[in-house]
């Protein structure tokens, strides 16, 4: 295969994972957190970053309280009704070392691509999503077929989300996010996490230089950098006022003209593939980063 076209073809899965993670979140109801119960859940990368939306999306559901960790920095002395890791690989150190350290603590359950894996001796429970593996060391659609599972399980409805994602396949890419010097992702609540994974996105499959924050927290500094050839990007709904001051500093604004949140993050995908092939990089195996983080363990 040549290079890039693994994670080209998981980003255009897409919309048919979401379909099967939704059947998979109805079905995961007996292993995924009942309402009232405390919940932390922990990750390492990308999936910190869905831990982070699921979290919000959670609480301001009012299903209770719910806390998304580094799981490098969970703290391990703190109480919980139920602990999720999310895990595409089942492998990454970090992980199995929490799971390890609350075991008989409180119940823990693990996402994951691969029911094989190390972390099934660590959770005490599994949701396998094997039809969202991937070859790409660069996360895409396990990622956010993991988060549909949670959605649902929240009691979104989904059925339209595949749309969502397959005009996000066909929306043209403009030359000026390809060209971009610079590009800063926004979100607001449960996007705040989905704009960290796109700033991430485009750090690995193209060494942007990218940033991430909560919208309204780009006010107090980082809009300083906005200037004509850079972008900021809006992941789901802006503040008030916020396109036409960036406007103002002759950076593009850009937002998610009506889709969804996680189909405006595919756009963010294609955006840091089209930027890596334009610089004669390989979006499949980025520089100084493997599919998983395996450390030596004490």
């Amino acid at each position: 295969m040549q290079s890039g076209l693994h994670v080209v073809s998981e980003i255009a899965s897409q919309p048919d994972c979401w379909r099967q993670a939704a059947e998979a979140g109805h079905m995961a109801t007996d292993r995924l957190p009942t309402a009232g119960e405390r919940v932390a859940v922990v990750g390492c990368g990308t999936s910190l970053y869905m831990g982070m939306a699921y979290a919000a999306l959670r609480e301001a559901a009012g299903h209770g309280l719910t806390d998304a960790f580094a799981a490098s920095e969970f703290p391990a002395d703190r109480s919980y009704d139920r602990l999720i890791a999310i895990t595409r690989s089942g492998t990454t150190t970090e992980i199995l070392d929490v799971l390890e350290a609350v075991s008989g603590q409180f119940p823990t359950l693990a996402i994951t691509a691969d029911p094989a894996a190390p972390v099934a001796g660590c959770a005490d429970r599994l949701v396998v999503l094997d039809f969202a593996d991937e070859k790409s060391v660069v996360q895409t659609r396990f990622a956010t077929s993991a988060l549909v599972m949670l959605r649902t399980s929240l009691g979104h409805d989904l059925s339209s989300l595949p749309g969502h994602g397959r005009r996000a396949l066909d929306r043209g890419l403009a030359p000026e996010l390809i060209g971009a010097e610079q590009i800063t992702f926004l979100g607001r609540s449960w996007t705040v996490g989905l704009a960290h994974e796109a700033a991430l996105k485009l750090r690995e499959s193209a060494g942007t230089w990218s940033e991430s924050y909560p919208a309204m927290e780009y006010r107090h500094g980082p809009v300083s950098i906005a200037q004509p050839g850079r972008v900021t990007w809006m992941i789901g709904e802006a503040p008030a006022g916020l396109s036409d001051e960036v406007s103002a500093t002759g950076a593009l604004f850009v937002s998610g003209e009506g889709l969804d949140p996680i189909a405006e993050l595919v756009v963010a995908q294609r955006v840091g593939v089209a930027r890596a092939l334009a610089r004669e990089l390989d979006p499949d195996r980025p520089r100084n980063l493997n599919r998983s983080v395996v450390l030596s363990r004490r």
